[in-house]
């Protein structure tokens, strides 16, 4: 094949350019994948992921609009999955009827009466199906010619082929360390709400909710309907978040305790049996609750894996809640034909009261879509500019009350990430994990003071220093806890606070479930890529490598 060289000669002030033709001879890598071919085994015009408020409306606006849907949900989610806290901090809450997966179909399309409209008007609805990557033809992935998700019933994997996507994937819980965090029967809001509502399998009687923002109340509020006991709310801050939906609760009998934190849940290897609730700035006015259950709703943030994946651009906005896709008002994100809507796009005390709120984003960015693929648009995509933050970073400055919080009653067996046991001494400390060597100078001669006057704070190097976050969970009970504290002790704004970096599967898969999946020959013969380089293990190896 030929291709034009170019050629530039200096010869003091001036030059001499020059072109020819090159005559290059090209040897196809067998152990790339590019030009590989890739299994697809099915088609959607329109793919939406997440059968909540959002997604469901989404679905149906596009049907009324004559488009062809795919519509997926993970849930039910499988036991196994749950016993892992993914999605959610499910925290062994689980009745035992979530092992009746013919059981939990029906609960959900129960649940939700907009699942009988779905049917009706033909959608494909996928229940138990998840999302584990979204892959689009671009830099590293340039074998992949087509807009193609991955997608898991937990048992195989495949891969399906759309022409737009509209993502409302919702969302998920910020976590929060103390003492026996790790107990069975401290689990996050979205979980908790998911399991009364959602599955009818929430295997709690007496619950001690943390936290006073709209997630909290609403949920201390369903929770009462259903004959369920409200031991107290706590709350770090000074007054509550939710006045109303606290002064509600208040007078329903619930005890409010403000400027508190759990000092520590107390129980054994059959679950919590109570909680000590300590006044921040007093540790010695405690309190014990007796409880079955403590409910962290401190934070929630938007669920954006799938689309950071995706290659969507992602911003910070506070007002939104942390890390959010940027969008423009109809959903459009980054990325050609990719669309977001629901609690994904960011979180606000509306959105968490009414449901409705998020079904409206879903239609119009069914809408979008529609209009998208009308004109094909993927094309000549308008990429949508970020939306600068309209408010400080005040919107946020709870998660930084409660980073404090935890940290006042943190001990040294207090992990705040729990995949790895990573302590918040061994957090600040920058302590590199338990199975290295510890007390080496160099590593005690490092601390987050140390690495903040060095440079920018980044989630990423804490986790390549002490594995915080590197878990079976990716990060998602500990990463924004963890961005929380390093902002707290380095006094560094949240928004300087990067985040740290995942991979698809965006959902812990079993290695089997790939192992199902035929490859092309080509591409079996060659996968030990390192086996082939001739020079691997020849000796001596060079003085540097040794």
């Amino acid at each position: 094949m030929k291709d034009q060289g170019y050629y530039r000669k200096e010869h003091g002030a001036c030059s001499v350019q020059k072109t020819w033709s090159l005559q290059l001879v090209t040897l196809a890598d067998t152990r790339s994948t590019y030009g590989k071919s890739l299994e697809i085994r099915e088609h959607a015009q329109l793919l939406v992921v997440g059968a909540g408020p959002a997604g469901l409306a989404a679905a149906l606006e596009a049907v009324r609009r004559g488009l062809r849907v795919v519509l997926v949900d993970e849930h039910p989610v499988d036991y196994a999955t749950m016993a892992t806290d993914v999605p959610f901090h499910f925290g062994q809450r689980m009745s035992g009827a979530v092992r009746n997966r013919g059981r939990m179909l029906e609960r959900i399309v129960e649940a939700d009466s907009q699942f009988a409209q779905a049917f009706e008007a033909g959608i494909d609805i996928r229940l138990g199906i998840a999302a584990w990557g979204l892959f689009t033809h671009e830099a590293g992935l340039r074998w992949v010619r087509t807009r193609i998700a991955g997608l898991t019933n937990g048992e195989e994997v495949w891969f399906l082929q759309y022409d737009a996507a509209i993502l409302a994937t919702g969302r998920r819980d910020v976590g929060l360390a103390f003492p026996g965090w790790n107990l069975p029967g401290v689990m996050g809001v979205t979980a908790a709400d998911t399991l009364l509502r959602r599955y009818d399998a929430l295997e709690a009687r007496d619950l001690l909710v943390v936290g006073s923002g709209a997630e909290a109340t609403a949920f201390a509020m369903q929770a009462q309907k259903s004959s369920r006991l409200i031991v107290a709310l706590v709350e770090a801050g000074d007054t509550t978040v939710d006045q109303n939906g606290s002064q509600r609760l208040a007078a329903a009998g619930v005890p409010i305790f403000t400027k508190s934190m759990i000092a520590s849940a107390n129980g054994g290897t059959e679950g919590l049996q109570s909680a000590t609730i300590v006044a921040l700035g007093n540790s010695s006015e405690k309190r014990s609750v007796a409880c079955d259950t403590v409910v962290l709703a401190s934070g929630v943030t938007s669920a954006i894996e799938l689309l950071d994946v995706a290659g969507a651009k992602i911003v910070f906005c506070p007002e939104r809640g942390g890390h959010v896709p940027a969008t423009d008002a109809e959903g459009r994100t980054s990325v050609p034909m990719l669309f977001a809507a629901g609690d994904c796009t960011g979180i606000t005390p509306d959105k968490s009261r009414d449901p409705q709120v998020a079904a409206d984003e879903g239609c119009r960015a069914a809408s979008a879509a529609a209009a998208a693929l009308s004109i094909n648009a993927g094309r000549n995509w308008s990429v949508p500019t970020a939306t600068p933050s309209t408010t400080s970073e005040i919107a946020l400055a709870d998660r930084i009350a409660w980073a404090n919080a935890q940290l006042a009653v943190a001990d040294q067996g207090t992990h705040v990430c729990q995949c790895e046991e990573v302590s918040a001494t061994d957090l600040i400390g920058v302590r590199p994990p338990r199975y290295l060597e510890r007390n080496q100078p160099a590593t005690c001669a490092r601390s987050l003071a140390t690495l903040a006057a060095d440079g920018p704070i980044n989630q990423d190097q804490i986790k390549r220093l002490t594995r915080a976050g590197m878990g079976v969970c990716q990060g998602r009970r500990c990463r924004e806890q963890i961005g929380a504290i390093l902002a707290a002790v380095t006094r560094t704004p949240l928004t300087e606070i990067p985040l740290p970096t995942y991979r698809a599967p965006v959902r812990p898969l079993p290695l089997s479930a790939f192992a199902a999946t035929e490859e092309a020959a080509v591409l079996a013969e060659n996968w030990d890529v390192w086996f082939g380089i001739e020079s691997q293990f020849e000796e001596p190896l060079p003085k540097r490598f040794r």
